[in-house]
């Protein structure tokens, strides 16, 4: 009796797994049937792990059980490398760059069929390639270049990698050099020699503002002594002016005492001061002037 009761048993929990399990199917199939892309990827549909198309951001549906996505970022990733070199003068240094770069968009789909993701992509192709640009361009400058220009380096960097990675379907920018590793002997010597610099450019920054300050104490005396000889052309010129006025005065009065005499005589009588004089010629005319009429 206890075994016909177990066996009911077990028939009755069969029977209701029989019934719950396409209940349960039904829900797992909705719950895979749809994906959400999310702003700064695209979904790469496979069918049994074959790639089949690309999908942008937003809601999407999918055979359940069948069709799988996988995520490809778009957005810009960022590569960090550090790495052994040499300067052009074979001195060590240790480099630490880093590039960013962006998957094409319309290529995600292309990138993956070829290279099954953008970790596989990363270790492949971009990373070698970069360190190969990085490698090739760091010896052609030596050390104190580097310090003073990475700009120059990071340009070669830049040209090197776009000759590198034409063809491929991303977009390679903005390299940067992030830090430079050199001896620290060459180091101190650096620091020396830009001291020296420093130095000399000081000195010689005094020495111009000495010459400018001599320069500008003769423009100075050149302008007081152009000045002083305006004044004494100046003064000249009015004593040149005043003696011809001078002698244009007395020429005419000349010619005015040669036509009348009698200005003489106004003249004469006009300085006298009214006192006779005590001394008599010897004809006993009296030195006066006489201006009655002649005629009376």
């Amino acid at each position: 009796m206890l075994q016909k009761n177990s066996k009911l048993t077990q028939l009755t929990k069969s029977f209701s797994l029989l019934k719950i399990l396409p209940i349960l199917l039904i829900i797992v199939a909705i719950f895979n049937s749809y994906f959400i892309v999310v702003e700064g990827h695209v979904g790469v549909v496979k069918r049994f792990g074959e790639a089949k198309d690309q999908q942008n951001p937003g809601l999407h549906f999918k055979i359940p059980f069948i069709e799988t996505v996988e995520m490809i970022e778009v957005r810009t990733r960022k590569n960090a490398e550090k790495m052994a070199s040499s300067t052009k003068e074979q001195m060590p240094v240790t480099i630490e760059v880093s590039v960013n770069w962006t998957v094409n968009k319309e290529a995600a789909l292309d990138l993956f069929k070829r290279y099954g993701g953008l970790t596989q992509f990363e270790q492949r192709i971009l990373d070698p390639r970069f360190r190969s640009a990085t490698k090739d361009t760091i010896p052609q400058f030596e050390a104190e270049q580097l310090i003073q220009d990475r700009a120059s380096a990071i340009q070669g960097i830049e040209r090197r990698l776009a000759e590198e990675m034409e063809g491929f379907p991303v977009i390679v920018d903005n390299i940067q050099i992030e830090n430079i590793i050199l001896p620290q002997k060459y180091i101190n010597s650096i620091e020396i020699k830009q001291t020296e610099k420093n130095l000399a450019a000081a000195e010689e920054h005094k020495l111009e503002r000495q010459r400018l300050e001599a320069l500008r104490a003769v423009n100075t005396a050149d302008a007081r002594a152009k000045g002083i000889l305006k004044v004494a052309e100046a003064e000249a010129q009015s004593i040149l002016l005043k003696g011809k006025a001078e002698a244009q005065a007395i020429e005419a009065k000349a010619k005015a005492l040669k036509n009348n005499p009698l200005i003489v005589k106004l003249t004469e009588a006009q300085a006298w001061d009214g006192r006779l004089p005590s001394t008599m010629m010897g004809d006993g005319a009296m030195p006066i002037m006489d201006i009655r009429d002649a005629n009376k």
